[in-house]
């Protein structure tokens, strides 16, 4: 298994390469489509990675990573799964884009919000409902004896 590389983007502006010995692999029966070979090939796979201890990312990616992820990590082990296809190798190689993609996701930094003001039609229109919306409540009430 080589390195993963993921190419550069938001939060990682030279990009990211995972050694493939912080990356462990695991092998294990598909559910998934194989006919009578699903019960016999170990066609799954299960590829981890410690983020607390990889190499690749520095401290501000990790902090970043490790709290956006944090609904999927086993501790600081992220996990991913792949038995979509029958090919042990195909399943591998889907593991790891999924963990690419995962990282390059969690890696990025936030969006921040830029406060807007509303336009001027957007507020003449508020009003203009305002105004309608009173109306229609003063002409439910009860005349008076004028």
């Amino acid at each position: 298994m080589d390195d993963l590389r993921i190419p550069p983007g938001p939060g990682a502006p030279r990009g990211l390469t995972v050694p493939a010995a912080e990356m462990v692999e695991q092998f294990s029966h598909s559910s998934g489509p194989g006919g009578q070979g699903v019960n016999t090939a170990d066609s799954r796979v299960q590829l981890s990675l410690d983020l607390a201890a990889t190499t690749a990312l520095d401290a501000a990616q990790r902090a970043r990573a490790l709290a956006r992820l944090a609904g999927r990590l086993a501790g600081a082990v992220l996990t991913v799964d792949a038995s979509e296809q029958r090919s042990q190798y195909r399943n591998r190689q889907a593991a790891r884009q999924r963990l690419a993609e995962l990282l390059r996701w969690a890696v990025e930094p936030p969006v921040a919000r830029r406060a807007t003001r509303p336009t001027r039609a957007s507020r003449q229109r508020r009003l203009a409902a305002k105004r309608l919306r009173s109306e229609v409540k003063q002409n439910r009430r009860r005349p008076t004896g004028e």
